[in-house]
């Protein structure tokens, strides 16, 4: 979904977030990555999953409509310069941001390629996108629907093990899938940098929901990161208070399903 956001278009770089809400005087604040920018049209595009109550609200949006309140950019920009060789490896949702910081180390200088992975062919998304801006894109799914039968972690491990290992790796997707990635890299020694997608309220670190643990210290996710050191993240505690609402989450989508007239299974 692209929306009209000058400013933000014109200032955002690789990395950063931003915070929607779609009431003006009560509703829940939802972070999302920028997807991408044209800041010649003023637009900011975002690419998100439909979870909740606010997300298939997002989602029913038509052309023409407009959303109350968007804060952003927000949260540090990702570490650019001339690495060398960087592999970007993407799970489910977690490829939309990850496509302008993949252009942003080809704009640097770097070899980048890309790992997309998901649970089957009609969960991936972006490919075009990223063959556009790296040097090579791999695909792999869960149940072998697309591209090769593997897990993330699968040629993420061979490409640590070949004669040219990677200089540097980012990682987004689910917390699951970040953490088995920053435990395939470590015993190599290959630094791997992490995007975090926590709980968050305000996005000025004010709340502390964001809160995490970084090497035993604790960080807010909103304005210490979203990139933090994979091999220093408490992913489990991080994936404790992600649980915090998932029960209100399921509740929210099965009630959208049914309002908005949405065919199939809801799980």
């Amino acid at each position: 979904m692209s929306f009209h956001a000058p400013h933000i278009a014109s200032e955002r770089k690789a990395g950063q977030f931003l915070i929607i809400q779609l009431d003006t005087e009560i509703g829940e604040r939802v972070p999302l990555t920028i997807a991408d920018a044209d800041p010649a049209a003023g637009s900011a595009t975002i690419v998100f999953q439909t979870v909740g109550e606010t997300t298939h609200r997002l989602a029913a949006l038509n052309v023409g409509d407009a959303i109350a309140n968007v804060l952003g950019p927000l949260g540090r920009p990702t570490h650019i310069e001339k690495f060398g060789k960087v592999l970007c490896v993407g799970g489910g949702i977690g490829v939309a941001p990850l496509h302008p910081i993949a252009k942003a180390m080809k704009d640097a200088g770097n070899e980048v390629s890309v790992i997309i992975g998901a649970r089957a062919k009609e969960l991936i998304i972006m490919e075009e996108e990223m063959r556009r801006v790296t040097n090579a894109v791999s695909i792999v799914t869960d149940d072998g629907s697309y591209g090769r039968k593997a897990l993330v972690t699968q040629p993420l491990k061979e490409a640590c093990e070949s004669e040219s290992p990677p200089d540097l790796v980012v990682v987004i997707g689910p917390p699951i899938m970040m953490k088995f990635c920053a435990e395939t890299t470590r015993p190599f020694k290959v630094p791997t940098v992490v995007s975090l997608n926590t709980i968050m309220i305000d996005g000025t670190g004010m709340c502390g929901g964001c809160r995490v643990s970084i090497g035993g210290k604790t960080k807010f996710v909103c304005v210490d990161g979203p990139e933090f050191d994979g091999h220093l993240v408490d992913f489990d505690n991080m994936m404790l208070r992600l649980g915090a609402y998932r029960s209100h989450e399921k509740e929210a989508h099965h009630k959208c399903h049914i309002s908005l007239g949405i065919p199939g299974e809801v799980k």
